[in-house]
């Protein structure tokens, strides 16, 4: 979807495109400065020198999943009738985050059945 951008003093930019990341990387322009999230550093850019758009990060919370999008600010329109303002976005990243309670819960359960299955064993095999 997008990869991550940094300036030349690691300062953040706007994402980019992998294509683009593809290319600055084979011209020279940019290095790896993290595979996990793929992150390029520019050697040539600085923030000053950059436009910078509004991006928004949105979360859906979940019970056992949660959803994280990074979005860019499109456009905001306003209705002249009814004033509503409705907003446009490009989505950049997307992420989902699994919750881990639900495992950790299985892990204790399956635990507890090892025990209870240890001490019936010890309990039958007493003095004959």
């Amino acid at each position: 979807m997008a990869v991550f951008v940094l300036d030349k003093h690691q300062e953040p930019l706007m994402p980019c495109s992998e294509k683009r990341a593809r290319l600055l990387l084979e011209r020279g322009r940019a290095v790896v400065h993290r595979m996990m999230p793929f992150t390029i550093r520019l050697k040539d850019r600085k923030v000053e020198d950059s436009v910078l758009q509004p991006v928004r990060l949105k979360l859906d919370p979940g019970s056992q999943t949660t959803g994280i999008a990074l979005v860019r600010e499109v456009e905001e329109t306003v209705d002249v009738e009814t004033g509503e303002v409705s907003r446009s976005a490009a989505v950049l990243m997307l992420w989902e985050l699994k919750h881990r309670g639900q495992a950790i819960r299985n892990a204790l359960t399956q635990r507890q059945g090892h025990r209870r299955f240890r001490r019936s064993r010890l309990r039958s095999l007493g003095p004959v």
